[in-house]
């Protein structure tokens, strides 16, 4: 799989678009969105360079910054003409909810909508089969309830958290995963229903993944720990641990 950072960023950072993370198939016949939050629709059409060939999107939880980025994507989509069926993936109610903010944004698009979208609700005591990729999810701890996802795809697996601290269902899914991409809010600070950089390095070691991709961190956490937060990386030496930017690839497995 080839994993694509649209995004890195919280819900307000001015200079990095909310968290989203582009997943394609081997042969680049499949791809999934992990996340579209308001400002992570033009960042993905920033990085894809054939965004029309998007196949689902994966909705981790509702809050604002990682899905109200749907209803300009979908009219992206619409007004270049787009025929292909689109699959949306999120907790129950996602139907009513992407509905919903299609019609406050876009109040007559749904209807004229030239594509299909498919909605598929997704349960912690269910996989889903999208062609190349088998999907599993489990709870995270966070205000809202949200789903961390499993991606498995030939012999690679990616682990992606969504927001909030990871629980043991999401060290059980996790485990031995090519990829883990942790939300890290603060550096060390433990805030309610966040992670931090020190929690998911330790996650992950205790995952036994090959790779961990830090993203989500607190604007100004990022900017003002930056080279802080890169020397600890740079002196761990059991696992490899990144700080993604926008743009960024990472072939899964082969990392």
């Amino acid at each position: 799989m080839k994993v694509i950072f649209c995004g890195v960023g919280e819900a307000f950072d001015e200079n990095l678009a909310n968290t989203s993370i582009l997943v394609q198939s081997e042969d680049n016949t499949y791809s999934l969105l992990l996340d579209l939050g308001f400002t992570a629709a033009s960042a993905y059409w920033q990085v894809n360079p054939n965004p029309l060939t998007l196949d689902a999107i994966w909705i981790s939880h509702f809050h604002g910054d990682h899905f109200f980025g749907l209803p300009a994507l979908l009219l992206r989509f619409y007004e270049h003409k787009r025929t292909k069926p689109l699959t949306i993936i999120g907790q129950p109610g996602i139907d009513d909810l992407v509905t919903a903010s299609v019609g406050l944004a876009y109040p007559s698009l749904w209807p004229k909508l030239t594509y299909p979208v498919l909605f598929i609700e997704a349960k912690v005591d269910k996989n889903v089969d999208l062609a190349l990729f088998s999907l599993a999810f489990a709870p995270t701890k966070h205000p809202q309830d949200c789903l961390g996802i499993k991606i498995t795809s030939g012999n690679g697996s990616i682990f992606y958290s969504g927001d909030g601290r990871p629980t043991k269902e999401c060290l059980c899914l996790a485990q031995k995963c090519d990829l883990v991409i942790c939300e890290a809010y603060t550096l060390e600070d433990m805030v309610p229903g966040h992670n931090n950089v020190h929690d998911a390095m330790d996650f992950a070691r205790e995952a036994c993944a090959k790779s961990l991709a830090l993203v989500h961190l607190q604007r100004d956490v990022r900017r003002k720990h930056s080279q802080k937060i890169k020397k600890i990386l740079q002196a761990n030496n059991d696992i490899r641990v990144f700080l993604p930017e926008p743009g960024d690839k990472i072939i899964v497995p082969g990392s």
